[in-house]
């Protein structure tokens, strides 16, 4: 009995160190108020595009990656508001060599997670290729390679149905930027394996004249109807409207099911219905906010006269309004507070799964290693090199919160012209550098504005530091400010620069990270020991 007892106890605080609660690693925002209640954001974090589906006992969600490699995450939660990232389904952007490079704002757009025949299935668009699938049994673990399912530029935001016929079909979206047509749906059949698209497209709606810019459908089946829910008039401005038929070729009735209306919350845009066990349903979109990219809400969701009303409906017209705190789901038990991880200690020899590249990612850019670090080597910058832009070997994550402070350990042995640093990325950004140059080590701060138009970087107090060792950290405000300082003893910081105001990428939010780089290729480059990045709250 007595060994039992150390076993469970055991497994329970294995468990508790695997959902991101001991304290290296802290929760920077969690939406589970602890009294059976929740307030969104769900997720104050850039997973775009989102969409949600129940197997089992378990959500699982995917969202929009675009360049960022590895791609596709997969995050899995038991109650809709404590999610925890799992994995990615995709390795790399395809075509490999294209996205060898940084593609600011390509990629992939806005997929579609579905199961059918024990099988998880992405589709997913490639604006300027057409829409992709890839499956697996298991979303932890392997995906299949993608299959080119429709091809065409651009095409996007796809949705598959098998219908209880047998018959499969897939609905999708135009980018004007590539289509030159938008604010249209159409939909088309597909081989029962759902590998290859049929060339017998059919039009949905036009939205031109009271739906703009509509996109993002997701098509789903219930009772006697066919619906579609699709986010019009804009990302940041616009609605949700839902599209249903007894035909799944139309015609379609519509109707607007959610707005801003007086909120805060403006959009709210795309995303996906789920139902519970227990037989609640449930609409989770996202919010454009800017610098921090587009964050996760979740809302209540009921049926009318066979049509959803999504969040609160107060002149009961049929059409919701985002709310803030709500009761959490019914899903028959309490699950612990958890979220996807920030701090990386650098422990084990394994990629953390909060970080990505800007590009598909080559051996020689890093190592993760069981000797507590992670090495980034100095790599060549490209030949086309203007700013971090064209950087490929960034190493960042997500920015999670709204407010917190990060700071790195490194352990630097760079060689003359080389350089590292802790960076906030976006189309403006800003990070500490420190570069050697004639054997002596120089910090500064780095900022480039409108990196994407070529701009040149401003070098900002540089100053002499006596240590290989150094600690590197950044200060972000409830405003969308960051404050950069350092240390040579892990006591005394020192701030440096100026005040930057952080700003979102190219379709995704602001990241944080690191870049080691050289000019220049010698056939042994210096490199860097991140021993731990630590985040902790305001």
């Amino acid at each position: 009995m007595y060994k039992f007892q150390l076993l469970f106890f055991a497994l329970i605080i294995s468990y508790l160190n695997g959902q991101n609660l001991d304290k290296n690693n802290p929760i920077l925002y969690n939406a589970d108020n602890d009294n059976g209640t929740y307030t969104n954001p769900i997720l104050y974090s850039d997973y775009s595009d989102p969409d949600v589906i129940l197997v089992g006992d378990k959500y699982y969600m995917t969202a929009s990656s675009f360049n960022c490699v590895p791609g596709l995450p997969i995050l899995e939660s038991y109650d809709l508001v404590n999610w925890q990232i799992i994995g990615y389904a995709l390795n790399n952007n395809i075509p490999v060599e294209k996205y060898s490079n940084p593609q600011h704002g390509n990629g992939v757009w806005a997929p579609c997670i579905r199961f059918h025949d024990n099988y998880f299935y992405i589709y997913y668009p490639d604006p300027d290729y057409g829409i992709y699938m890839i499956k697996s049994k298991k979303p932890k673990e392997s995906w299949s390679e993608p299959i080119l399912v429709k091809a065409g530029k651009g095409l996007i935001d796809p949705t598959p149905l098998w219908d209880n016929d047998g018959k499969t079909y897939l609905a999708f979206a135009f980018a004007g930027s590539r289509a030159g047509i938008k604010s249209i749906l159409a939909i088309c059949t597909m081989n029962t394996e759902g590998t290859k698209a049929n060339n017998d497209d059919v039009l949905i709606i036009d939205g031109h004249q009271d739906e703009p810019t509509i996109e993002g459908p997701k098509l789903y089946k219930k009772d006697n109807f066919y619906y579609i829910f699709a986010p019009a008039g804009g990302v940041s401005t616009g609605w949700q409207t839902v599209l249903r038929s007894k035909n799944i070729f139309g015609p379609y009735e519509k109707k607007k099911v959610l707005q801003q209306g007086k909120t805060n919350i403006n959009g709210p845009h795309q995303g996906a219905w789920v139902q519970t066990p227990s037989g609640e349903d449930w609409f989770i979109h996202f919010q454009d906010k800017g610098a921090l990219g587009r964050i996760v809400h979740l809302q209540p969701m009921k049926w009318k006269n066979d049509w959803p009303i999504i969040g609160n409906d107060t002149d009961n017209d049929g059409i919701g309004e985002p709310l803030l705190t709500y009761k959490k789901p019914n899903v028959g038990k309490n699950y612990p507070r958890i979220s996807p991880p920030t701090s990386d200690e650098f422990n084990v020899p394994k990629f953390g799964l909060q970080w990505q590249w800007h590009a598909n990612s080559k051996i020689n850019w890093g190592l993760p290693s069981s000797l507590g670090y992670y090495l980034l080597n100095c790599i060549p910058k490209t030949s086309n090199y203007k700013n971090l832009f064209d950087a490929p070997n960034l190493f960042l994550q997500k920015i999670s919160s709204p407010n917190f402070i990060a700071t790195t350990k490194i352990s630097n042995f760079i060689k003359n012209e080389e350089e590292f640093g802790l960076v906030l990325m976006g189309i403006d950004y800003s990070y500490l550098r420190v570069k050697k140059i004639n054997g002596k080590l120089f910090i500064s701060q780095i900022i480039c504005q409108n990196a994407d138009k070529k701009t040149e970087e401003q070098e900002i107090n540089t100053t002499e530091i006596k240590s290989e060792e150094i600690y590197l950290r950044v200060k972000i405000t409830e405003d969308g400010k960051g404050i950069f300082s350092y240390s040579e003893d892990q006591s005394n910081y020192k701030t440096i620069g100026n005040v930057f105001s952080i700003k979102q990428g190219k379709w995704i939010g602001a990241k944080i990270g690191y870049i080691a780089q050289r000019e220049g290729f010698i056939n042994d480059s210096g490199y860097i020991k991140i021993d731990w990045i630590r985040f902790e709250k305001i």
